[in-house]
């Protein structure tokens, strides 16, 4: 009868573990800056077609092709002059290192350069950007149909952008 007990709560404490893992993992509101695009539970990175430069949030870097590699920076370069973070388009990449398949997105994002078409999280105040009542995660990007296809790029989409988890990665 002992040991049952004992099982009951171990399995317990385990299954407790895990859902406090599969939480943490999915949600980084908190934790994007407040000039990422607003409508997402969960950034990895985001790239800026404008600048040709990646930003990874859980660390707050900028990731930047500097003397033949990619290095990690808390600020970009003076060469990149003043940058207006608040306006420039953001693509949200949720993928292991996307500046490995760099060419595949400047390939693709290139027809963003000069776009200035997403609402910043600072202007949904007290939600951290999370649109309430909307699933989905998009947000209406003034054109009344949300965000298309290429502002995201999921892990499980092989490359394609399109988001099919209601709002929720993993």
């Amino acid at each position: 009868m002992r040991l049952l007990f004992v099982s009951a709560i171990v399995c317990m404490l385990l299954g407790s573990l895990n859902a406090q893992v599969k939480v943490h993992v999915n949600v980084n509101i908190g934790s994007q800056p407040a000039w990422g695009p607003a409508g997402y539970d969960y950034v990895d990175y985001y790239y800026l077609p404008d600048y040709d430069v990646f930003y990874y949030v859980p660390t707050h870097r900028f990731v930047i092709w500097d003397g033949g590699r990619w290095i990690f920076r808390a600020s970009l370069p003076p060469r990149f002059g003043h940058v207006d973070f608040y306006s420039v388009h953001k693509v949200v990449i949720n993928e292991d290192r996307p500046y490995l398949r760099h060419d595949f997105f400047r390939d693709k994002y290139r027809g963003y350069i000069g776009k200035h078409d997403q609402k910043p999280i600072r202007e949904f105040h007290g939600s951290r950007g999370k649109v309430e009542g909307n699933r989905t995660g998009h947000v209406d990007n003034g054109h009344g149909k949300g965000h298309s296809e290429h502002e995201r790029v999921n892990k499980n989409d092989n490359g394609r952008g399109h988001e099919n988890h209601n709002g929720k990665d993993k």
